[in-house]
């Protein structure tokens, strides 16, 4: 069969025994609109796809790029590329060697494997594709000199989907709005998700696992992010979901489990642009959510905080009161329920106390589990010595946890 291949694409037969093939010839034979099923073996990289072709492996291909550059670069629409292994880009930076490196519309990118490569699948001005299915890793180094698992620039109404990424730098969105991402795996990486200036995405039943962060939106309004699973993202400056001059987010349904924050967030751009946090389950994290900058803009409906070292935490000036909050299960909670309506008789607020300290002077921080803050709080709870500070008041907290 590899015989009958060589033949018909015009490769001499002397080839079989002169190691791996360059695979740009097979490319350059095949005719536009063609499938190309490779037979199975090692090729060389790198190689470029410059016309609409599918390019198949049945996982049985290896591409090999030498260490040099990228191993497949797509500069054409409709091209499809699936069950290959992709493997040994180059190592700069600044040229963004990967795997893939595509430029186009209606692309398909499915059921690939790349490994010690920098870059995973890089997407660069590329509209209405898919990214599906695929297995991602980047080189064992330290996380900051890896490159993205996968690099979004200036793409859009594309779906990123069900791939399984471990040992990279980040997924990196920018300037890129209207994009989805769903059911995605990310592990052992720096930013699970990096959201520059793009608005309108979608992020939906992903699992974030021990990440130095989950997600992270800058200056992108109107995300949704929703039905994720975040857990362990325990750098020192580490959050299941940080938003910065980001509004009109909606934050739903998400499991946030042992983060170094939950949830942080400065106030929307524009008041009237709210963001929601509704449904969410926050849990044994350090802080549950961690509110900074200019108080005012948040809504917070029927979520679960439960196992938080600190529940809430808000630095900066305004009225607290600009923050709505409704219906939250606290399981901190001290009232009744004596007519049995599922909400509490009385509001549940949170005052900061002794906490005050470390949140007006980060320096102090260090001392925040010393027996003497903790002896503090305790003295401050009991007879406050000063006017503590109103952080929430929930007037209908939920008794019973969301199922």
């Amino acid at each position: 069969m590899k015989r009958l291949f060589l033949l018909l694409f015009g490769l001499p037969c002397q080839a079989l025994a002169a190691g791996p093939l360059p695979l740009q010839p097979w490319i350059d034979a095949a005719q536009p609109g063609s499938r190309l099923l490779l037979p199975a073996g090692i090729y060389q990289g790198p190689a470029t796809i410059n016309k609409p072709i599918t390019l198949e492996g049945n996982g049985q291909v290896i591409v090999d790029g030498g260490g040099q550059g990228t191993v497949i670069t797509i500069k054409s629409d409709q091209v499809t590329l699936r069950g290959l292994n992709l493997r040994n880009s180059g190592d700069s930076h600044d040229k963004i060697d990967g795997g893939i490196m595509a430029e186009g519309r209606q692309l398909l990118i499915e059921d690939n494997t790349l490994e010690n490569v920098l870059f995973g699948i890089s997407l660069h001005r590329t509209n209405d594709s898919i990214v599906r299915h695929n297995r991602i890793r980047s080189r064992p180094v330290p996380s900051a000199d890896r490159g993205d698992a996968i690099r979004i620039w200036y793409s859009s109404y594309n779906r990123i989907m069900h791939n399984d990424i471990t040992q990279s730098r980040d997924i990196t969105v920018s300037n890129s709005p209207f994009n989805r991402f769903i059911g995605n795996t990310i592990r052992g990486s720096r930013r699970a998700m990096n959201f520059l200036f793009s608005h309108r995405s979608l992020i939906e039943g992903n699992r974030f696992e021990g990440n130095s962060t989950g997600i992270v939106a800058l200056n992108s309004e109107g995300l949704t992010i929703r039905r994720n699973r975040i857990m362990h993202a325990m750098d020192a400056s580490g959050a299941g979901v940080a938003l910065k001059e980001t509004s009109s987010a909606l934050v739903e349904n998400n499991e946030i489990i042992h983060c170094a924050h939950g949830i942080m967030a400065d106030s929307p751009m524009n008041p009237s642009n709210r963001i929601v946090f509704k449904g969410n389950r926050i849990a044994h994290n350090v802080t549950g959510i961690y509110f900074y900058g200019a108080k005012g803009g948040h809504i917070a409906i029927d979520n679960t905080f439960q196992g938080n070292l600190w529940t809430v935490s808000i630095i900066g000036d305004g009225d607290p009161l600009n923050d709505f909050w409704w219906g939250n299960y606290w399981d901190d909670y001290e009232g009744f329920d004596r007519n049995r309506d599922g909400f509490g008789d009385t509001p549940h607020e949170i005052h900061a106390y002794a906490d005050r300290i470390w949140q007006d002077t980060p320096a102090a921080k260090f001392f925040r589990n010393s027996p003497v803050l903790e002896l503090l709080d305790f003295l401050e709870h009991l007879a406050p010595f000063s006017t503590p500070s109103l952080i929430l008041r929930d007037p209908a907290p939920r008794m019973e946890k969301s199922n």
